[in-house]
């Protein structure tokens, strides 16, 4: 493994987390999961890629970079998305991550997920929750699981049904 940094992201990284989305969307549809994401690189659909350049302005946007080269991305909040209940207590929310297939097996995500809950015991708040695609084979989810989040409330966002995790730093 070679040297991992975390950064601040910027407006300017905007084409790297659509990078992300296009690199995860040919992954996701190889491993028959297009259901998560969709079979079209976000890159060619301009109301995601919009969407994409919105993320890269929101202030908890941080960059994993490994050996100095983008590897992932991370994107916290004290707030839920809408189609989450609200926990009733002050929360960090994990609102995006991702990671570039090209650092895979590097534990790129672990590393970021690992970021929020440091950043949640910085602000004395005690829950960090996530949510995911709940298709598929599972794989998600259970890596959610791996990383010492347990499975909470499930949601229907037009069909995509969602799975909310929470772990206590």
């Amino acid at each position: 493994m070679g040297t991992f940094t975390i950064r601040p992201g910027t407006a300017a990284d905007a084409d790297t987390l659509l990078q992300f989305f296009d690199e995860a969307v040919e992954w996701l549809v190889a491993r028959g999961s297009a259901g998560q994401w969709g079979d079209q690189p976000w890159s060619s659909i301009p109301h995601r890629a919009s969407r994409v350049a919105d993320m890269a302005k929101e202030p908890g946007l941080r960059i994993g970079e490994l050996d100095g080269e983008p590897a992932g991305a991370l994107i916290v909040g004290e707030q839920c998305p809408e189609h989450v209940p609200p926990p009733g207590e002050p929360e960090l929310y994990v609102r995006l991550l991702i990671t570039s297939r090209r650092f895979g097996g590097e534990r790129v995500g672990a590393r970021l997920l690992a970021h929020a809950l440091v950043v949640a015991r910085q602000k004395n708040i005690g829950l960090v929750r996530v949510d995911c695609w709940a298709g598929g084979d599972g794989a998600l989810q259970r890596y959610y699981e791996g990383q010492g989040f347990t499975p909470t409330v499930r949601f229907d966002v037009d069909g995509w049904i969602g799975q909310v995790f929470e772990q206590r730093p």
